[in-house]
């Protein structure tokens, strides 16, 4: 066994090595397989969710909107601020100009809206060297604060311990001498501004919109200005140049989607709606009536009807709904012909004190034929600053001289400004037509016209009746003026225009609604009185609807009295048949209508009070009545209070005086609510 076949030992050893060989592959295999079933089932097996770190973006916060004017006034060297309260822009213009007027007696001033601003820091005006606050305060409605000065009229009502006696303002006041009560708004600060510490520097002015306010304002601002530079030493500078406020910049390049085309805030809000709907936001309410309400005679009394489905828009009677009109496109096309323009030239008008929070005098960019289709007030008489920072571009001395005689405060230059601008209606297509030497920039023109405002109707709905629909009734203004023109009412003639369908698409009206004091009495068992001639009827109309709705749902309902007055029963009783089946159903407990000119005595409403004084005189003294006026300040209203002095007098045995009392009590319970227009 020693000797071994060589060949058969190497055969026996090759086998062992190949072998061996064999099992080292079959272990690497084996063993990268493996290898990989651990890490795939590590690498795909369902990892537990990480929670996420969320980095701190480097981005810069958005800008607060400054709410401190100290900081403001001094970071940009002003020493004036000029706040105001306009609820229908006047306010705010002749804020402007006030503070235009500063930089002409070496001063620099700001117009503030008391809205942005935080009003507690008044007490730190004195920080500021020979600073002073002027109020341009308007009044509403009954007395009231405009809107965007209630914050300011509350503040001033809740803080008896603020210490204002580093404070030196004055007072320009906004009113009209027809409604109760005159002024109330600037009075009130005039006075409270006192009482807490603040220095008077220059007297009360009250500007009388019945009379001729712009009058007012002019006589009253020449002799404020002395005044100031007196009380702090300064000598006015006698600057009497033309003072830009805005820069031009003109796109020949720009996207269209940035383009403004007549909202009037987010660019865009017409075309995405998104409540809530307000003044700055206003909803698109489609027109779905739009009717004659008189049967004949040359007015056109008109019905609309805007529905508000899916808006969110709540109303109650008594409130008032605001639209947003647009200029006649006529008036605009001359404008632009005479001033030889591109009204399709796509513009931004600049301010030139980038610090001031108003960039722009309205929506932009956008075109010059938006902006007086829009935004401008085209056909309102120009003021006379209008017309003194104008002259500069009539080239006949005679209309410079002209245009800048009737700026001034002189008795002629006032009685030139009466009556050629006022008595004759002249708005500024006029001026512009009368006198042809006058070619101003278009951009200046804009940056000078006053905006387009809204305007308000009384609601004559219920939303008890009509939850998703608002009812105007309106009267088309539509007059010849001494210069053989005729001019249109801008708001109501567009929406006579307001077709229901036109050219296959819904007509709109821009509208929000502003909640108003006018209020059916809490208790329906209390009776109300109710007059309205005319137009007048409009809030009427809801109250009828919603007692007639309280009796459906088997509510105890007062009495309801309607007394209405037209000029003939044949042309223009308005909602007589609704009038006439509300008597009928007993919703009206009385139905008194005065046709004024059916005979030859002229008969109002306030005749049918006094016939049936016995029965006023019942409602009112023993039964809690409540007396709602509504329609023409200047006359009705006045003529229905004294019915009722006259009423107090006779049947309650009282003075004139005592009367007089007995109503003016009546208002400040609520019992006798005025909702007029002059």
């Amino acid at each position: 066994m020693a000797d071994m076949d060589p060949e058969g030992t190497t055969h026996t050893e090759h086998m062992m090595e190949e072998e061996e060989s064999l099992l080292s592959s079959l272990d690497l295999i084996l063993f990268t397989l493996l290898a990989g079933i651990v890490l795939y089932f590590f690498m795909n097996r369902k990892k537990p969710e990480p929670i996420p770190e969320f980095k701190k973006l480097d981005t810069p916060a958005p800008t607060a909107r400054e709410t401190s004017f100290i900081e403001k006034m001094k970071k940009t060297g002003k020493n004036i601020i000029v706040f105001y309260g306009s609820q229908t822009g006047t306010a705010e213009e002749f804020a402007n100009r006030l503070s235009k007027d500063a930089q002409r007696y070496g001063m620099k001033g700001m117009a503030a809206d008391p809205e942005e601003y935080d009003m507690g820091e008044l007490s730190r005006l004195s920080e500021i060297t020979n600073s002073l606050a002027i109020f341009c305060m308007a009044t509403y409605g009954e007395g009231d604060p405009t809107d965007n000065a209630q914050d300011f009229y509350d503040w001033l009502q809740e803080n008896d311990d603020e210490d204002l006696s580093g404070l030196n303002y004055t007072v320009f006041s906004l009113g009209n001498k027809t409604y109760e009560h005159y002024n109330a708004m600037g009075k009130y600060v005039d006075k409270r501004l006192e009482e807490l510490g603040a220095k008077r520097i220059f007297d009360l002015g009250l500007g009388d919109d019945d009379g001729n306010l712009e009058e007012d304002f002019v006589s009253w601002r020449e002799q404020f200005w002395p005044a100031v530079c007196e009380h702090f030493g300064v000598e006015a500078l006698g600057d009497e140049s033309s003072i830009r406020q805005y820069e031009l910049k003109e796109y020949t390049d720009i996207n269209m989607n940035k383009v403004y085309t007549g909202e009037i805030g987010r660019l865009k809000s017409f075309e995405v709606q998104k409540p809530p709907f307000d003044s700055k936001n206003p909803f698109l309410a489609p027109v779905t009536v739009n009717r004659r309400l008189n049967k004949a005679g040359d007015r056109h009394l008109m019905h609309l009807e805007l529905d508000i489905t899916g808006s969110k828009i709540r109303y109650e009677s008594g409130d008032h709904v605001a639209v947003f009109p647009t200029n006649d496109t006529a008036l605009v096309n001359k404008l632009g012909q005479i001033l030889g323009v591109d009204l399709d030239m796509v513009i931004s008008l600049n301010n030139l004190d980038e610090e001031s929070n108003k960039k722009h005098p309205f929506p932009c960019p956008t075109t010059y034929r938006t902006a007086l289709t829009h935004y401008l007030d085209i056909t309102h008489p120009p003021r006379t600053n209008v017309l003194y920072e104008l002259a500069q571009y009539a080239s006949d001395p005679k209309d410079q001289e002209n245009m800048r005689k009737m700026a001034s405060s002189s008795p002629e230059g006032k009685s030139l400004y009466q009556t050629w601008v006022l008595d004759s209606c002249r708005n500024i297509l006029h001026i512009l037509e009368d006198m042809p030497s006058l070619k101003p920039p278009i951009d200046h023109l804009c940056e000078l016209l006053p905006r387009l405002q809204a305007r308000y109707y009384s609601i004559a709905s219920s939303s008890k009746v009509h939850p998703n629909s608002i009812h105007i009734c309106a009267v088309v203004v539509e007059y010849k003026t001494k210069t053989n023109r005729v001019n249109k009412g801008v708001a109501t003639n567009w929406l006579k225009n307001k077709l229901v369908t036109d050219n296959g698409h819904k007509s709109t009206v821009p509208m929000y609604i502003r909640k108003s004091q006018f209020r059916l009495p809490f208790k329906a068992t209390n009776p109300v009185i109710m007059i309205g001639p005319g137009t007048g009827i409009a809030p009427f109309m809801g109250f009828i609807q919603e007692r007639g709705w309280l009796k459906e749902q088997g509510k105890e309902v007062g009495e309801t009295v309607m007394y209405f007055g037209c000029r003939h029963k044949n042309e223009d009783y308005l909602y007589q048949e609704e009038l006439e089946e509300a008597e009928k159903n007993a919703v009206l407990t009385q139905l008194n209508v005065a046709f004024s000119r059916d005979q030859e005595q002229k008969v109002y409403v306030q005749h049918h009070l006094k016939q049936n004084k016995e029965n006023i005189w019942k409602l009112v003294h023993s039964d809690n009545a409540h007396i709602y006026v509504c329609g023409d300040a200047r006359n009705m209203a006045k003529d229905v209070q004294t019915a009722f002095h006259e009423i107090a007098e006779e049947l309650g045995g009282m003075t004139r005086t005592q009367a007089t009392d007995y109503v003016k009590k009546l208002m400040t319970k609520g019992r006798y609510s005025q909702d007029v227009w002059s």
